[in-house]
C-alpha cells in the first residue's frame, strides 16, 4: 500500500504509516518499550518526544549506534531488536546515570509507588546506584497550589511541553547547561511570581516528583480531630467519575454514593455536593447573561459581549495575565466551589447555629488551581476563607487508603441537605461544553418564557480544541464559543480581541476535556481515552437525574426566597460575585 512502510520489530512483521516512529510501531503489535521523555496527549495535538532521556533505546540492523525509538521514525525493511542484551544494558547504564544525581527520598516523595523513574529502576532490576559524586541542590519552591522540587528534574521536559504548547503559558522552560540543566521559570523566579497559572498540568505530566501538588491532608485531618470545628466537604462534579480508577476501578466508573459513604466514614460532619453550587452559578451567571444580553438587543452599544464563564480559576488567572484590556468581559460569578464556600459560611451557618471561625469547609476538586483560589484575598471575611482547604481527587483517594477503606466494595448513601441537591445540569460543570449547556438549558427558558422540551444540546458537545454553535432562542440565535486547554483559549480570545467573529457568550476552562482531565485527577499519563470515558459517564449522570435544569432546583429556589432574594440583587451579588485583577506585569517583567 502507498504511504506503508514494512518492517521487523523482534521477528514480528509489521505494517505502519509513513512516518511512524519506532515506539509506536512496536506498541501497534504489543511490543512495549520503556519511555520517560516521551509524553503524547492524544487528539490535543501535544506530544513530547526529544529523545533525551535515551530510555527507549533499540536496535537497529545496520546502524552502530543505538537509536531513540521515540524519536526514529521506520524505513521500508527496517529490522529492529528491542531487548537485547546490549540495549538491557544501555538502559540500565542511563537509569543509573539518572539515580546518581536523584534524591534519595522515596520514602516521604509525593510520587512514591507512582514515579516512572522509581519503575523503570524495578523493571531494569537495579539494586544499588553504581555511580557516585556531587548532586544538584536547588531550593524546593512552594506556590500557593503547586511545589517545585528541581532536585528531582530528569530533563525530560514534559512539563516545559504541556506549559508551552497544550497551555501556551510560557512559565516553564530549559535553563542552564550541562550538569546543572533542569526545568525551571524565568529568572530562575518562583512559580507564583512567573506567569504561572496555577493549571497544573505540568504536575499532571511529570514523571517523577519534581512537580507536584500542595498536600493539604494533614491539615484537613487535624480539623476533623478538633473537636471544636464543624467541618463539612463539598465534591465537585468530576470527580465522582475518576477516583474509582485509584482503587482498580474502569475509568468513567460512577461511584457518586461510595464516594459518599467514604467521606462519612473520613469523619466530615457533613457532606454536601459542588454541584448544588453549580445550579446556584447558572443562577447567577445566566441572569447576568440575559442582562447584558437584552441591553446588547436593544442596541446598548456599551454593553460587553460575549459573556464568558468564569468558574475555572487556571482560566482566571491566565485571562487576568495574557487578557487585562478583557478584564469586564468574564461573568462576575464566582466558580461554585467559592459560592458554595460563601453560603455555608452564612446562609447555613446561621441555620444551624455555627460560628464562623468554628466552621471548617473543605473541598474535593479535580483541580490543582483550586488550591490557588481558595487563597485569594477576595474570597475572605476579616481573613477567613469562604473556602479553608481544597484537596484534589488524588488527595481524597490517599485518605481513603490511609484509612483502610474498601471502597469498591462500599454501600451507596446520599448527600446530606439542603446543600447537597442538584441537577443533571450541575453535574455536566465537569465537562467542556457542560457549562454553557447548563446556561442554555435555564437562559433559555427564563429568554423565551417557554419550556425547553429538549435538554440535551449536542451541538455544544464534543472534544475539538475550539467549537462554535448557534443555538436558536426562539427567533433568537445565540451564537456560542467554547475552548478547552488554554493554548485553545489564546486561539479564540484573539479572533474575539481582533473583532473577527462575534460571539454572545464562550465558555472556557483550563484543562484538556475540561475538569474530568483536570491536573489534580488521576494520572492518565497521556492517555486522553480515559478522559473521555469520565466525560461520557458525566453526560450518564446528567441524564439518569430526575431534574435536568439548575431553575428546578427545590432548594436553590428556597435558597433565593429565605436568603437571597433574586438572582443578580444587591444580596446575591455581594456573596456571589467577584472582580478580576491586572496581572498583566508578570509577562512584561519576562518579556523585557
Amino acid at each position: 500500500m502507498e504511504n506503508m512502510i514494512n518492517l521487523t520489530i523482534d521477528d514480528i512483521k509489521v505494517q505502519v504509516p509513513k512516518g511512524t516512529t519506532i515506539l509506536k510501531a512496536a506498541k501497534s503489535i504489543g511490543i512495549d518499550i520503556p519511555t520517560l521523555c516521551h509524553y503524547e496527549l492524544k487528539g490535543q495535538g501535544v506530544e513530547n518526544r526529544p529523545g533525551s532521556c535515551r530510555v527507549c533505546m533499540v536496535e537497529v540492523e545496520g546502524k552502530g549506534n543505538l537509536a531513540a525509538a521515540c524519536a526514529t521514525n521506520v524505513s521500508e525493511g527496517m529490522v529492529v531488536k528491542t531487548h537485547t542484551l546490549r540495549v538491557i544494558m544501555a538502559r540500565r547504564t542511563v537509569v543509573d546515570l539518572m539515580l546518581s544525581d536523584h534524591p534519595a527520598d522515596c520514602l516521604v516523595c509525593p510520587q512514591s509507588g507512582k514515579c516512572e523513574l522509581q519503575k523503570l529502576a524495578v523493571d531494569l532490576g537495579l539494586r544499588e546506584v553504581t555511580y557516585s559524586g556531587e548532586k544538584s541542590v536547588y531550593k524546593v519552591d512552594v506556590s500557593p497550589a503547586i511545589i517545585r522540587d528541581v532536585n528531582k528534574c530528569v530533563m525530560c521536559r514534559r512539563c516545559e511541553t504541556v506549559c508551552n504548547s497544550l497551555q501556551t503559558v510560557g512559565a516553564l522552560s530549559a535553563i542552564n547547561r550541562g550538569f546543572p540543566a533542569v526545568v525551571g521559570t524565568a529568572f530562575e523566579q518562583k512559580l507564583s511570581d512567573s506567569t504561572c497559572v496555577m493549571c497544573g498540568q505540568c504536575v499532571q505530566a511529570c514523571p517523577v516528583g519534581a512537580l507536584s501538588e500542595v498536600d493539604n491532608t494533614r491539615q484537613v485531618m487535624r480539623a476533623i480531630s478538633d473537636p471544636k470545628k464543624t467541618v463539612i466537604v463539598q465534591t465537585a462534579p468530576a470527580v465522582r467519575v475518576a477516583i474509582g480508577e485509584e482503587f482498580g476501578m474502569e475509568p468513567g466508573s460512577r461511584v457518586t454514593g461510595k464516594m459518599v459513604t467514604a467521606l462519612r466514614m473520613l469523619g466530615f460532619d457533613y457532606v454536601f455536593d459542588t454541584d448544588f453550587a453549580a445550579d446556584l452559578t447558572i443562577m447567577e451567571e445566566g441572569t447576568e447573561m440575559l442582562q447584558r444580553l437584552d441591553k446588547y438587543l436593544k442596541g446598548d452599544k456599551d454593553v460587553r459581549l460575549p459573556i464568558m464563564t468564569s468558574c475555572c480559576p487556571g482560566w482566571v488567572n491566565f485571562f487576568e495575565t495574557y487578557y487585562p484590556d478583557m478584564l469586564d468581559v468574564p461573568s462576575t460569578a464566582k466558580s461554585p466551589m467559592q459560592m458554595f464556600g460563601a453560603i455555608a459560611k452564612t446562609y447555613w451557618a446561621e441555620k444551624l447555629g455555627i460560628k464562623r471561625e468554628d466552621l471548617v469547609v473543605v473541598s474535593i476538586m479535580p483541580c490543582v488551581a483550586k488550591k490557588y483560589e481558595c487563597q485569594r484575598e477576595e474570597f475572605k471575611t476579616d481573613g477567613n476563607p469562604d473556602v479553608d482547604y481544597s484537596l484534589t481527587t488524588r488527595e481524597l483517594a490517599d485518605m481513603i487508603k490511609l484509612l483502610s477503606i474498601n471502597f469498591a466494595d462500599l454501600k451507596e448513601e446520599e448527600f446530606d441537605r439542603p446543600l447537597g441537591e442538584s441537577t443533571g445540569a450541575a453535574v455536566i460543570f465537569g465537562a467542556t461544553g457542560g457549562v454553557i449547556e447548563a446556561a442554555t438549558r435555564t437562559a433559555y427558558e427564563l429568554f423565551t418564557k417557554k419550556e425547553l422540551g429538549k435538554v440535551d444540546f449536542a451541538e455544544l458537545r464534543g472534544l475539538d480544541g475550539v467549537r462554535e454553535a448557534t443555538v436558536d432562542f426562539n427567533g433568537t440565535p445565540i451564537h456560542i464559543g467554547i475552548a478547552h486547554g488554554l493554548g485553545n483559549a489564546r486561539k479564540l480570545l484573539d479572533r474575539v480581541r481582533n473583532g473577527e467573529t462575534m460571539f454572545h457568550a464562550i465558555e472556557i476552562m483550563a484543562c484538556p476535556g475540561g475538569c474530568v482531565g483536570g491536573a489534580g485527577q488521576p494520572y492518565h499519563h497521556g492517555d486522553f481515552s480515559k478522559v473521555e470515558k469520565r466525560l461520557n459517564a458525566i453526560y450518564e449522570e446528567d441524564r439518569n437525574k430526575p431534574l435536568r435544569k439548575s431553575h428546578e432546583n427545590p432548594y436553590i429556589k428556597q435558597l433565593y426566597e429565605e436568603f437571597l432574594g433574586e438572582p443578580c440583587g444587591e444580596k446575591s451579588h455581594k456573596l456571589l460575585h467577584t472582580h478580576y485583577f491586572d496581572k498583566s506585569a508578570k509577562v512584561e517583567e519576562v518579556d523585557d
